[in-house]
This record gives structure tokens, C-alpha cells and sequence, in this order.
């Protein structure tokens, strides 16, 4: 019976503490006091506008796959080069007139040196007929 009366008392200060609170803003205004302003803050955007984008079109399709080079490079997500391994598997099987050839993208991640990125592509440009990148999920 005692926490009964403890949870009285609790509830009937926090009653007239939100009751009386009002009650004081409006003497104070009665008074001509001016409640006090609150405070204005600015708020920024950190993200910008970003620029816009130039669509580019898609490249055209191969009319066949027979005697062609089709490139699958791997963009180096973990667990993507297991994928697009089976992934040859299947298309050897499905194109065996195709010719396959994968490749992991050695992208530079913020070590030193310099990205291969730029002759990887030119290689693709000038042996392979299209390309399949796998870009992880």
C-alpha cells in the first residue's frame, strides 16, 4: 500500500509542475513581461547539389556471341570473383564458340602507385568484343 501512495504523490507533483507552468507565462504576460524568444538557429545542408548527369547511351548488342572475346572482370567486391567464376562456367557451356576471359579490376583503393584501371580497359578496347562487370551488391 505504501508504493500506491508514493505513486500518488509522484503524479500529483508532475501534475501541478505541468499545470502551474503555463499559470507563470501567463502572469508574466499580465505583468508586461515578454516570454522569453527562443532561440533561432540555421541550418545547412551538407550535401550539396550535385552536378548533373550526362546520360550516355547503351552500347549496341552483339548480333552473335560465336568467335567473340567477352570479358568478365571482377570490380574486386568480396565474394564477387566466386560468382562470375561460375558464371564463365555456365556461359562456356551455354557459348562454346565464345571465347571468356576473366579479369579483376585493380582498382586503387588509397594506397600509393598508380591504378592499372586505365590499360586494363585499353586491352579490353582492343582484344575483346564486349565486356560483363560484376559491381558486387
Amino acid at each position: 500500500m505504501k508504493w500506491h501512495m508514493a505513486v500518488a504523490v509522484i503524479l500529483a507533483l508532475c501534475l501541478c509542475l505541468f499545470c502551474s507552468y503555463p499559470a507563470l507565462n501567463s502572469q508574466a504576460q499580465a505583468q508586461g513581461k515578454a516570454a522569453p524568444a527562443a532561440e533561432k538557429i540555421t541550418v545547412l545542408n551538407p550535401l550539396g547539389t550535385p552536378p548533373p548527369i550526362k546520360l550516355k547511351p547503351m552500347a549496341p548488342r552483339l548480333d552473335t556471341m560465336d568467335g567473340k572475346t567477352i570479358y568478365v572482370v571482377d570490380q574486386g567486391y568480396l565474394g564477387t570473383d566466386n560468382l562470375l567464376k561460375e558464371m564463365i562456367v555456365w556461359l562456356e557451356r551455354e557459348y562454346p564458340k565464345t571465347n571468356f576471359v576473366f579479369k579483376r579490376l585493380g582498382m586503387n583503393r588509397g594506397g600509393g602507385g598508380s591504378s592499372p584501371v586505365p590499360s586494363l580497359f585499353a586491352e579490353i578496347k582492343e582484344k575483346g568484343d564486349a565486356m560483363i562487370m560484376g559491381l558486387g551488391h
